[in-house]
């Protein structure tokens, strides 16, 4: 009867975990969508940044032509005169999952715009992501590290930064992705299921067809892969996790169209074939060793070796011969700027002047994961007690993502996960032992006898001494590794963990007041982080780079230039009439404006942006001429200097000199810059002073306060009055932020010609 009640209480308290984690769940997800809101409630419902912008302009096309269309499409509006295929050089996945939803809410007659179904896709893929945390997470530490990484990536500042209400990019449905990914392929190795293992090949082309980044899952899988054999924990449920998504997840990922055959040519994923051969070598290795004697095995291990290794240096030359072609070795410059991140600034400006490809500082990791960056130590401590292929798979997940994230910050997004991670699992465990020490000893400050546990205290030192002793005798023969020779040895030590964990228990007891204050100190800690996002998502994520505000002492100011000079382009230019400016706002002109632009933030055209950026740094003639040959009709710039947006093409200036001179020779930087500095005050060279970049942008300056002064660079300007020539000013935003030129028409050459035989 004892024993049946025992059974009836052990099962209900397991039902009520089950439902209890299961509301928390529910209130986690409400929490990561409801965070992420900030930027509707406080400005509009409205699309952020810059890439969005075609993210949203490509799912109008997708929802109102269909998926055929989208594939074929065409746009003749980006990179005149070239063009762009979209559907096969855009990572679609967002654009699909966002269309889906779209078409699923319109079925059940829910009628909500593509524009609301764009923005808040992020908030509700950031649940889903906080859900696939805990999964991922409970196969390694348990439910409890499970719910507080769900928890604390809920609220992550880094994530956030992608995913508010708005931003409409890759990353909002990436991050998903590449947990879910990283969650099946714990789950395979815990099961040896096949069943999850197609899955997790399923959910890695998910994640190839939305990101760039999932080079980064089929690197990291490798490398725990061979870490496994390197170590000797080779078993058969390592490679059912392994071999089917390099066979399937490669056959997947190659019908992407942007990804294509590069899923088997490029040296990012190389690394998974040859780990591949390596693995079935191994697995080889093992399959003789249990047909054959051990004299005979010896001889076979050597013929396998050396056949091996015959096949590896086979393989490796072939992909010499591939690659050695390629100046770059078959890495695409991105992927060399990871491994080298000195690589762009030498040889690919384009990626260098990127502000999200830079690399971070140091209070930029406290603010976008905060307490978590201490925390992380003590969750790999963690993994390591004891260490399994789960645990130890997320310390290489840690590890490599800290050095990503140093070399460029947009990869903070790839760190945080890992933070919340190990975060969620060091305060799981400190929880665990301060409440385990609290719950030991308060029956002892009651007057009532000790329970099962009991306290180190009551016994004599000897006796501890000796389980101490004992524990770590346990300890050792548990970090054998069993082999088919001790059978019989593993079959002794079956009974042998559950004394090691009570003698744990009993050492592993603080004092009763060290355990209640390191208790609220925990509380502190997290309620500091809680405050910490908050604000983080309310005030430095939640406004939309397309709507700027400013506070001052007579209230709220906001700059809405930019949808301003979009309307005025929409309604008062041509429909074929196209726009030149820097590459930063390619899309929003497209998409905005509806007009046909010679430069994008697609990028994929070096030579077109350095023809751009060698027009703004010439002269206004030689600059007309540049542009006339592209049939530009309009040319717009961005400029900060009345209102302090430090954004601004002046201060982007010297990377459109970068790129232009590495294309075009004339174009030297040295002729820019005055003792090396860069300068637009009265010290500013010649060059500068008379380039079309500087007179677009200070043209008319001087009658805004008449000392015509730089509020960004802090300075009086150098070349105050002049006039333009060959442009003429056509529109200029109510800040002075977005100015609009049109190029003047050509002189009548014949006329000029006749007149001059006539004299």
């Amino acid at each position: 009867m004892a024993a049946s009640e025992t059974a009836k209480d052990s099962a209900l308290r397991h039902a009520f975990g089950n439902v209890l984690s299961f509301f928390i769940l529910v209130l986690i997800g409400v929490l990561a969508f409801s965070i992420r809101l900030f930027s509707v409630i406080k400005y509009e419902s409205v699309i952020h940044e810059f890439d969005p912008y075609f993210n949203y302009r490509v799912t109008q096309f997708l929802t109102k032509n269909g998926i055929y269309d989208f594939w074929n499409w065409f746009d003749d509006r980006t990179w005149y005169p070239l063009g762009r295929v979209i559907g096969g050089t855009v990572y679609p996945g967002l654009t699909l999952t966002a269309g889906t939803l779209w078409w699923i809410l319109n079925s059940l007659n829910i009628p909500l715009s593509v524009e609301t179904v764009c923005v808040f896709t992020a908030p509700i893929f950031s649940s889903i992501a906080a859900w696939a945390t805990y999964l991922l997470t409970k196969e390694v530490k348990g439910t409890g590290a499970g719910l507080t990484a769900a928890a604390l990536l809920a609220m992550v500042p880094s994530y956030i930064s992608r995913s508010v209400a708005g931003s409409y990019d890759n990353e909002a449905v990436a991050i998903f992705a590449l947990i879910f990914t990283f969650y099946l392929y714990i789950k395979t190795l815990n099961t040896g299921s096949l069943f999850y293992a197609t899955l997790n090949s399923i959910a890695y082309f998910y994640m190839v067809c939305s990101w760039g980044g999932y080079t980064f899952i089929i690197n990291l899988i490798p490398m725990h892969v061979l870490l496994c054999i390197v170590t000797g924990r080779y078993s058969s449920r390592l490679y059912i996790a392994y071999a089917p998504l390099v066979v399937l997840g490669t056959l997947l990922a190659s019908l992407v169209p942007v990804v294509g055959f590069n899923a088997v040519l490029t040296s990012e994923h190389f690394a998974s074939f040859l780990v591949f051969i390596i693995i079935h070598v191994v697995a080889l290795a093992y399959h003789i060793k249990g047909m054959l004697s051990p004299s005979m095995f010896k001889v076979a291990v050597t013929l396998v070796v050396s056949v091996g290794l015959v096949i590896c240096c086979a393989v490796v030359a072939v992909l010499v011969a591939l690659v050695a072609s390629s100046p770059t070795k078959g890495w695409s410059g991105r992927s060399l700027s990871l491994l080298d991140p000195t690589y762009a600034s030498k040889y690919i400006p384009i990626i260098a002047s990127v502000s999200e490809h830079q690399p971070p500082t140091w209070p930029s990791y406290f603010m976008d994961i905060n307490v978590l960056a201490f925390l992380v130590p003590a969750g790999i401590i963690a993994c390591f007690l004891p260490l399994s292929d789960a645990s130890s798979f997320v310390v290489l997940y840690i590890v490599t993502s800290v050095y990503f994230s140093g070399v460029m910050v947009r990869l903070m997004l790839v760190l945080a996960p890992a933070a919340c991670i190990m975060s969620g699992i060091a305060l799981s465990e400190a929880f665990a032992v301060f409440t385990r020490s609290i719950k030991f000893q308060l029956p002892s400050l009651s007057g009532d006898s000790q329970v099962d546990a009991g306290n180190s205290d009551s016994g004599s030192a000897a006796t501890t001494q000796t389980e101490a002793v004992k524990a770590d005798k346990i300890e050792e023969s548990a970090k054998e590794r069993p082999s088919r020779k001790n059978k019989k040895k593993e079959k002794e030590t079956v009974e042998k963990p559950s004394v090691k964990s009570r003698i744990e228990k009993r050492l592993l007891v603080l004092p009763l007041e060290s355990s209640v204050i390191a208790l609220l100190l925990l509380v502190l800690l997290g309620a500091f982080y809680v405050v910490h996002c908050v604000w983080a998502a309310a005030e430095a994520y939640s406004a939309p780079s397309i709507v700027l505000t400013s506070h001052s002492h007579d209230g709220l100011h906001v700059f809405d230039d930019f949808r301003e000079a979009y309307a005025w382009l929409s309604h008062n230019t041509e429909v074929d009439d196209k726009v030149a400016s820097w590459w930063d706002y390619g899309y929003q002109t497209t998409a905005m404006a509806n007009r046909t632009v010679i430069v994008d933030n697609n990028t994929w055209n070096n030579t077109h942006i350095a023809t751009v950026g060698t027009a703004m740094s010439s002269p206004e003639k030689a600059a007309w001429e540049i542009f006339d040959s592209l049939d530009v009709k309009y040319v717009l710039v961005v400029f900060g200097g009345l209102v302090g947006y430090p954004s601004d093409d002046i201060n982007k200036f010297l990377w459109m000199v970068r790129i232009g001179g590495g294309v075009f020779p004339h174009i030297k930087e040295p002729d820019y810059l005055r003792d090396g500095q860069y300068r637009i005050d009265s010290q500013a060279t010649p060059t500068m002073l008379n380039c079309l970049m500087y007179k677009l942008s200070y043209y008319r300056f001087v009658e805004t306060d008449g000392k015509a002064f730089d509020r960004v660079r802090q300075t009086e300007i150098g070349k105050k009055h002049f006039k333009l020539t060959h442009f003429e000013e056509v529109f200029t935003t109510h800040h002075w932020m977005v100015r609009i030129y049109k190029l003047k028409p050509p002189k009548n050459r014949i006329r000029g010609k006749t007149k001059k035989s006539k004299s």
